[in-house]
């Protein structure tokens, strides 16, 4: 099929020591995996080019299985977390094109044919894909786990709408490639011995889409409470957070129009791209775009957030739990994956549709609610990485017919501490004009 081919054998596994010390990850040979009746495991994940939470659980996978290498398409360290850097990534030749790097979407016409070039050596190779990596074939037996059918392939309007070039390039080529691309990726699906999902969402979609029954596997909140803070001097506590790359789908707009409406809260966006010069151009001195955030930045921006505000259309609600983990409550929209994350009257409030007038009542509502931090982070806590870990391993053992495996995961978050109370939004008085993020 052209391309690089990329192999991973047992055969190999004496020059990857050497490349393993260079990353500073600990490996283990072949030939003590097979002594100890532990499959040979490889990982792959559809581009490192961004931060979202499909990344976070292609490191969770990481540290499931410490040493596997983990092939991908892309791979830009400037824009995607810096935890990768320990671990053996394998990117395609496509990586050798830096704007492809600096921008995936640019490959959309050339990633179907790239990753059908990749073959993998494994006795399982686990898969974390949102439409490209569960192509990747594999020597041994291939366990997917989706984070959802292609939002670009099968919810073009949605993922893709708006005024910007990008959006109008995905919307020509899905319009020109989408009938082979969409073969393709049913193909791709099938392909799998097993599937798993992060959600009820979308293990509805993938019965549409592919005709396959998944397993619901919940992925952790990666954010956790236990680690290095960054105050940012600048920003006074209270105010209402909002965590989402910034794309027409993620219904940011709707938070700036409803925190207009309030005029007196005060809201802060981590998050980049396309869609930020617009949102910006929008926005009252009372909304504060972050950008991109480290860890440490985030975890001082949820402590000292009053709420959480979720209005786009998520296919795994993943901000409110690390939200949660906190004790911060969540104001989300009541769709999608959210639904599996939020516990009404619990964790957080719902709204009905992402506008301006339902967001601005549950944001009151919230405000009026004298919430526990303690049975917040309780619930967050139920969603945890040794959970999803130790499911990860039963299931590629199960499905390599070997026993599971003894290996430790690599080093969880410490132990939640207890949250902080939850910090009352800060009323100024002053009117808000127009702002936010999602």
């Amino acid at each position: 099929m052209g391309g690089r081919v990329l192999r991973h054998s047992a055969e190999r596994h004496s020059a990857e020591r050497h490349s393993a010390e260079r990353y500073g990850v600990e490996r283990h040979s072949a030939d003590r995996r097979v002594a100890r009746g532990e499959p040979v495991v490889a990982l792959a994940h559809d581009y490192l080019t961004q931060r979202g939470g499909a990344e976070r659980v292609a490191l969770s996978m990481g540290r499931a299985f410490p040493g596997a290498p983990l092939y991908t398409t892309l791979y830009e360290p400037s824009q995607t977390f810096p935890e990768f850097g320990a671990l053996d990534v394998r990117p395609s030749s496509l990586n050798r094109l830096s704007p492809l790097r600096r921008s995936h979407r640019l490959a959309l016409p050339l990633l179907a044919h790239d990753v059908d070039a990749i073959r993998v050596d494994a006795d399982v190779l686990l898969v974390s894909s949102s439409g490209w990596a569960h192509g990747m074939r594999s020597s041994g037996r291939k366990v997917v786990y989706c984070h959802a059918p292609a939002r670009w392939l099968y919810q073009t309007q949605r993922y893709a709408s708006g005024g910007s070039m990008r959006g109008a390039a995905t919307r020509a080529a899905v319009a020109t490639l989408g009938y082979g691309l969409r073969r393709w990726d049913r193909e791709a699906a099938r392909s799998a011995d097993r599937y798993l999902v992060n959600s009820t969402v979308i293990q509805r979609a993938v019965r549409d889409v592919y005709g396959i029954e998944a397993e619901v596997v919940p992925p952790p909140a990666a954010c956790r409470p236990a680690g290095e803070e960054d105050p940012d001097p600048t920003i006074e506590p209270g105010f209402l957070l909002v965590v989402a790359r910034l794309l027409p789908y993620k219904n940011v707009d709707a938070v700036v129009r409803a925190a207009g409406l309030l005029g007196d809260v005060d809201v802060v966006v981590v998050g980049a791209g396309p869609d930020r010069d617009r949102l910006q151009s929008m926005a009252g001195p009372r909304v504060r775009f972050a950008g991109t955030v480290t860890d440490a930045r985030l975890r001082w921006l949820y402590r000292h957030a009053s709420a959480l505000v979720a209005a786009s259309y998520e296919d795994y609600g993943l901000a409110p739990l690390e939200a949660g983990a906190f004790g911060r409550p969540a104001i989300a929209l009541r769709d999608g994956g959210f639904l599996d994350t939020v516990r009404e009257g619990v964790s957080g409030v719902f709204f009905d549709t992402p506008e301006a007038e339902p967001i601005a009542r549950a944001i009151e509502r919230a405000r009026a609610t004298a919430w526990d931090a303690a049975t917040i982070a309780a619930h967050a806590d139920s969603f945890s990485e040794e959970s999803f870990i130790d499911r990860l391993r039963t299931v590629v053992a199960d499905v390599a017919g070997r026993t599971p495996l003894s290996a430790p995961a690599a080093p969880l978050a410490a132990p939640v501490p207890t949250p902080s109370p939850v910090p009352a939004p800060v009323a100024t008085g002053d009117t808000a004009e127009i702002p936010v993020a999602a």
